[in-house]
């Protein structure tokens, strides 16, 4: 039976300075060489990873958390944020003085034109600050916002708006999805099409994001860099990404 393995990007694919490790690279091509398909599944919105699918060769992923699913640059499942709750939600961040940044899979707009936590979270990316327009969100399908708020502020928005995920990705930010939202549900649509068996499929992961990811494939692989929070839910644990852990893995795994 073929298989398929799934890489989140940051901290996996990508080293903490956001760039792509030669033996990464090169144990992708092999993977592909030997017949194995390749797939990204991200936190990202699309436009946020354009180059790096082009550089890798990859026409197939799961972005914004599971809720835009692509296979061989068909869109084939979307899942966007129901805009009346996110419309309550805006109100409340409002009030308590903490901005919004919209995405859909096109762009991202914010509902402030400067925050200093917006600029943390993007460089933290070595993303620009995204323009401003604050009703971006009306009248267009969003697959994703970013609440920009501390730790200790978060609790009031987890308990009252249940029908979102949050996700915590930076000191200052957490992603809004749809509730149930999750690259392992992105995952079960992608294979779904191709037909793949969940035993045949790997994912490498490193982030919160992707504990349902590693938990739900038939092997799931944390990085080294990951926190242990992570890997407890992993099958395997590789090198950290920075002492190529992708190339490290794989070999492990006898698929390269």
């Amino acid at each position: 039976m073929k298989k398929i393995v799934f890489f989140d990007i940051d901290g996996t694919l990508l080293d903490h300075d956001k760039k792509l490790p030669d033996a990464t690279k090169k144990a992708i091509k092999t993977l592909q060489e030997n017949g194995t398909y390749v797939a990204i599944a991200t936190g990202r919105a699309p436009f946020m990873y354009e180059g790096l699918r082009k550089e890798l060769g990859i026409e197939s992923y799961v972005s914004f958390n599971g809720q835009y699913v692509v296979f061989e640059n068909e869109v084939i499942h979307t899942n966007p944020l129901q805009v009346e709750k996110l419309e309550e939600l805006l109100e409340d961040s409002h009030r308590f003085g903490h901005p919004v940044v919209h995405l859909n899979h096109e762009t991202m707009k914010a509902n402030q034109k400067h925050h200093r936590y917006i600029q943390e979270s993007m460089d933290s990316l070595k993303f620009p600050h995204p323009g401003y327009s604050p009703d971006f969100y009306k009248g267009r399908d969003i697959y994703q916002s970013l609440l920009f708020c501390q730790e200790e502020e978060e609790h009031f928005y987890r308990e009252k708006y249940k029908g979102f995920t949050f996700i915590r990705w930076h000191q200052y930010s957490m992603d809004i999805l749809p509730g149930g939202g999750s690259k392992a549900e992105g995952i079960k649509k992608m294979i779904a099409r191709l037909g793949f068996r969940m035993e045949d499929v790997y994912a490498f992961g490193d982030g919160l994001n992707d504990i349902e990811m590693l938990e739900s494939v038939g092997t799931g692989i944390a990085m080294g860099n990951a926190v242990s929070e992570v890997q407890k839910h992993a099958n395997m644990i590789t090198k950290p990404v920075d002492e190529d852990g992708i190339y490290y893995g794989l070999k492990e795994l006898q698929l390269i």
